[in-house]
């Protein structure tokens, strides 16, 4: 009887993780704070959630020691307690796609094969841009970026896109990348910038995915 209860207090411990990331919004929470440590009014604004909601879905995810929170004078800001965090959405992601047919269905119509990176096709599009043969560049807001970006890309917002496209060589195919396969802010640049003239196409990867593979990641701010 004994052993029992055990067994049954280890499973409910594991499964309080379990509830916590059973939420679409939670989840996205996740990806975002995967990014770099936001106060609640940035990661509502970026759910499309009023901040009492956001602070709720925080507060599950706290008390599942998944996040961690720091009162910054007025606001508070929330990050991951640790990149195994990462890893699980990560995993969790991998298992979904490869089991969910919705979920490859739906992948499917937002990323074609050239789009999806195979371990050769990264060292590839690393090496092209440490050339300069093709421009890297990250649409994350740019204190995303400071925290950790591709090598030899630079930090062009989708937000300022349209006033610094001087700053993109003519001629020079654009290659764009964002938060990673959920993330459509690439999508809104590639169009922009195809609609601008340019050689533009986009990545499903994005610095969690791209530090998964063991490949390096510039960062010019602690996290």
């Amino acid at each position: 009887m004994e052993s029992r209860k055990t067994k049954d207090l280890l499973f409910e411990q594991v499964a309080r993780v379990g509830k916590a990331v059973a939420s679409p919004k939670r989840l996205e929470l996740l990806e975002l704070l995967s990014q770099g440590e936001k106060t609640v009014e940035v990661l509502a604004t970026e759910v499309s959630i009023d901040i009492k909601l956001a602070s709720a879905h925080l507060k599950v995810l706290r008390e599942a020691r998944l996040v961690e929170a720091r009162r910054e004078g007025r606001f508070i800001a929330y990050r991951l307690s640790g990149d195994d965090i990462i890893s699980l959405w990560l995993n969790l992601r991998s298992v979904a796609e490869k089991h969910l047919v919705e979920l490859r269905v739906a992948l499917d119509e937002i990323f074609s094969a050239p789009e999806r990176l195979t371990a050769e096709s990264r060292a590839s599009l690393l090496e092209k841009a440490r050339q300069g043969e093709v421009i890297v560049i990250d649409v994350r807001p740019e204190v995303e970026y400071r925290v950790g970006h591709l090598p030899f890309s630079r930090s062009l917002p989708l937000a300022e896109i349209e006033r610094r496209l001087a700053e993109l060589p003519p001629g020079k195919e654009v290659v764009a990348y964002c938060r990673g396969p959920f993330c459509l802010l690439s999508d809104e640049a590639v169009k922009l910038l195809c609609e601008r003239g340019f050689r533009a196409r986009k990545i499903s990867d994005g610095v969690a995915e791209w530090a998964a593979e063991g490949l390096p990641v510039e960062v010019l701010a602690e996290a």
